[in-house]
């Protein structure tokens, strides 16, 4: 909305708003497969396989929104440092809540592949929660 109101183009922010909406739909079902196997019985030979395979594709939805929150930020950052002073409250504000919610998503992608210290993912991860 800033980027409107200071005549910037608004095609990739409202991409970005878009995926993102896509994104938080995607990751209220993706830990269910990871609840569903961790129900099984501790003695179930397919559990630890099971629950390996659930966590990591619960990794992904987080990793993307750790993404797309790390380019709304640097957006909404430099729209505050460049953009119209009227708008540099609002855009600092979204920078803010975009980083907090890329710290966030990252750490889960963190949790769920803790397992799998060789994950490629896990040093995304870990890189876009300590981005500054």
């Amino acid at each position: 909305m800033a980027a409107a109101f200071a005549g910037q183009d608004t095609a990739r922010p409202r991409e970005l708003r878009a995926r993102a909406l896509e994104l938080a739909e995607r990751e209220l079902s993706s830990y269910a497969p990871v609840l569903e196997a961790s129900r099984l019985p501790k003695d179930d030979p397919t559990r630890k396989e099971l629950l390996d395979q659930a966590l990591s594709e619960a990794a992904n939805p987080p990793l993307e929104i750790a993404r797309v929150a790390a380019e709304v930020e640097q957006r909404a950052s430099d729209l505050a440092t460049r953009g119209n002073r009227s708008l540099e409250g609002d855009a600092n504000t979204a920078a803010e809540l975009a980083g907090a919610a890329r710290r966030a998503a990252a750490r889960l992608v963190e949790v769920n592949l803790s397992a799998h210290t060789d994950d490629p993912r896990l040093t995304e991860a870990r890189q876009l929660r300590t981005k500054n």
